[in-house]
């Protein structure tokens, strides 16, 4: 079974062609949509993304869909300001994200993904059960129109999304693993955490990053393979646990010669440890 190497590229309906024939070039076979703008999921941006489909014979692996800001990456103002979590801006992003799940339906791609937020640990916590309720509602949308709801892995424990899961109970919720992200947070190291969550994995982002070395600041997304993530024993538990899925590469540093650089070695790397299994299930 060949390798499904695709890359995350932002939805901007004047560029994306551009990116389509990029990637392409590189021997990717889809694309991770991530779409922050509201405004930008119409019917027409459908129809351009699924004639560009045809036309380069590539697939929509998910809609990384994002909500409206304020947000901050970090280890404080974030708890206050990511994903569904923070109570008031959860109404207003829990209906962006049921119209994500249409658009999503729309242009024929299986997943949508999202940053849930800094889980409470503590699932008596009334944020982890408002949450939940939240979730189960979007979850339960994305059912009816035949998607998958993704966590992608960061701000919460593996334990955490594992509950969650659990506790939304709609049979349709996968993770998007992004090894990167469960270091930079401090959250788990991504190996170990396959334990936990390696049965629910739908989608992998290929990032690495360092561990943060203070309280106070996430550690840092490097090029993949010079940070603290095992991509041979990753790959060879993600086979262990069937893993069919893609293998979406993210390089968050501005566009240009470096980031086009990074991803050809990640894709070189990652291809290598991949052909040292069997992957016939």
């Amino acid at each position: 079974m060949a390798i499904k190497i695709g890359s995350i590229v932002y939805l901007s309906p004047s560029t994306i062609e551009k990116k389509f024939i990029q990637m392409k070039e590189l021997g990717m076979c889809s694309l991770q949509l991530s779409s922050w703008q509201v405004t930008e999921r119409t019917d027409e941006t459908a129809e351009i993304i699924k004639n560009l489909c045809k036309k380069y014979d590539m697939e929509i692996s998910a809609l990384w869909c994002g909500w409206t800001p304020t947000c901050y990456w970090n280890f404080y103002e974030g708890q206050e300001t990511l994903g569904l979590v923070p109570v008031a801006t959860r109404n207003h992003r829990l209906a962006e994200l049921m119209q994500g799940a249409d658009w999503a339906a729309k242009i024929g791609t299986p997943d949508i993904t999202t940053h849930v937020g800094y889980m409470p640990e503590n699932p008596y916590d009334p944020n982890y059960i408002g949450t939940i309720v939240a979730l189960k509602t979007l979850c339960t949308k994305a059912k009816n129109l035949g998607l998958h709801f993704n966590f992608e892995t960061g701000q919460e424990t593996p334990t955490t999304i594992a509950r969650a899961i659990e506790d939304i109970g709609t049979g349709n919720i996968g993770i998007n693993l992004d090894p990167s992200n469960l270091i930079t947070y401090g959250k788990a190291n991504p190996c170990d955490a396959m334990d936990t969550i390696g049965d629910f994995v739908r989608g992998v982002h290929v990032k690495d990053g360092l561990y943060p070395t203070s309280g106070k600041k996430c550690g840092v997304e490097v090029r993949v393979g010079d940070g603290k993530v095992n991509f041979p024993r990753l790959i060879g538990l993600l086979n262990e646990h069937k893993y069919t899925g893609h293998y979406t590469i993210e390089r968050e540093i501005p566009e240009g010669a470096e980031q086009l650089a990074d991803i050809k070695h990640a894709i070189d790397l990652i291809t290598t440890e991949y052909n040292k299994y069997n992957w016939e299930f």
